[in-house]
C-alpha cells in the first residue's frame, strides 16, 4: 500500500498539484484506509493529474475499482479500495471542505515528501 501511496504522491507532485494531502482515515471509517487529496486551478489540469495517477498505477498493475468525475473534471475520484484519491478543481475543494469533514484523520503527508 505504501508503494501505491508513493506513486500517487509522486504523480501529483510531477503534475504540480496544489496542496496534496494524504490522510490516514483507517481509525475513523471503514470506507478506506487513506484519502489522498489535491487540487488544481482548472479542469484540464485536474484531468491531467488524475490521468497521470491512473496511467502510472495501471503500468504497475493496479487498476481503480471505481472512478468518476472525468466528464466534468471538477472533482475526480479514483477508488483503489483501501486508497481513495480525490482530485479537485480549487473551487470544488473549497466548497466541499473534505479535510474539514475528516478533521480527525491523521495527516501523514510529511512521510511522502
Amino acid at each position: 500500500m505504501r508503494d501505491i501511496l508513493n506513486t500517487i504522491y509522486k504523480q501529483m507532485d510531477e503534475k504540480q498539484a496544489e496542496d496534496a494531502r494524504i490522510l490516514n482515515v483507517s481509525n475513523i471509517t471503514s470506507i478506506a484506509d487513506y484519502f489522498v487529496i489535491c487540487s488544481a486551478d482548472n479542469e484540464r489540469k485536474v484531468k491531467s493529474i488524475a490521468d497521470a495517477i491512473e496511467d502510472e498505477l495501471a503500468r504497475q498493475g493496479t487498476e481503480p475499482r471505481f472512478k468518476e468525475g472525468f466528464d466534468t473534471s471538477r472533482w475526480i475520484l479514483l477508488d483503489y479500495g483501501d486508497i481513495i484519491v480525490h482530485v479537485f478543481k480549487d473551487e470544488e475543494r473549497d466548497f466541499y471542505k473534505i479535510e474539514k469533514i475528516w478533521k480527525d484523520a491523521a495527516d501523514i503527508t510529511s512521510e511522502f515528501k
